[in-house]
């Protein structure tokens, strides 16, 4: 596979551009910039700072990466961002590279699909095939698990988690921690139940998907406090993957569970 470079495109001297990357017409890309074979910037992209780009991505039109954090604290620093590969990244979306305040990267795993306008802030951690639905939007230090689903128009709050497997409805608001394997919706977003389609479309048996919606029901629907509920599940559920997975999500938690 040929590198293929358009006669437009600024490319710094220093940056390191792996055979077969295609950069089509008035992209720039800075000096720190990292692209791996395969990875293709449509036209007009802007790639700076400390940035490495993983295999066979497809970055379109207008997007932005590794630009500095929209941060008052930050002072040019030296920070990145760091994303894996056979990621799609649509139209207008930006990712910036991490502030001072965290481990110095804003990081994306493999097979995510970023819809147009989605913002990436400053030291996100972003799994494996999540998907990101039009203009939704990260603040700073958020987690999204794998295989999450957040609908358009969402806005989360820094420091937020959402669970592998979550699906957030279009234009919520998300203040507190989304769990695993949960549907939440709303201004203040609330949880709706199970993403049980989620769960079998990904292969997740039917005792599986049963001793998780126990796990639920007594987590979020019986009138106790989380430590109690905790407590019933360690006791009365088998410990399996997916169980172990949502408790230590809930043990985990400081800025509050949506419930």
């Amino acid at each position: 596979m040929a590198t293929e470079i358009h006669p437009t495109v600024i490319i710094d001297p220093k940056a390191a551009i792996d055979e077969g990357v295609s950069i089509g017409p008035f992209c720039i890309v800075g000096e720190d910039v990292c692209l791996r074979k395969g990875t293709k910037l449509m036209s007009n992209v802007v790639i700076e700072g400390n940035t490495e780009i993983g295999e066979d991505c497809t970055i379109y039109p207008f997007a932005s990466i590794g630009l500095p954090p929209q941060d008052l604290k930050y002072k040019g620093e030296r920070t990145g961002v760091k994303i894996g590969s056979s990621n799609i990244i649509r139209e207008y979306t930006t990712i910036h590279r991490a502030s001072v305040s965290g481990d110095g990267l804003t990081e994306i795993g493999d097979k995510n699909f970023l819809m147009a306008y989605v913002h990436i802030a400053h030291d996100c951690k972003i799994g494996n095939s999540v998907i990101m639905a039009n203009a939704a939007t990260l603040a700073g230090h958020v987690t999204v698990e794998d295989y999450a689903v957040i609908g358009g128009l969402v806005a989360v709050h820094q420091f937020t988690r959402i669970g592998a497997y979550a699906m957030v409805g279009g234009f919520s608001g998300i203040g507190q921690d989304i769990p695993p394997y949960t549907i939440a919706s709303g201004a203040r977003a609330k949880l709706f139940g199970l993403n049980t389609v989620g769960l079998k479309r990904h292969g997740f048996s039917d005792s599986t998907i049963n001793a998780i919606k126990k796990a639920y029901k007594i987590l979020f629907r019986e009138k106790r406090t989380l430590k109690d509920a905790l407590k019933k599940v360690q006791e009365e559920l088998p410990y399996t993957d997916e169980i172990r997975h949502l408790l230590e999500f809930i043990e985990k938690n400081k800025r509050g569970m949506c419930r």
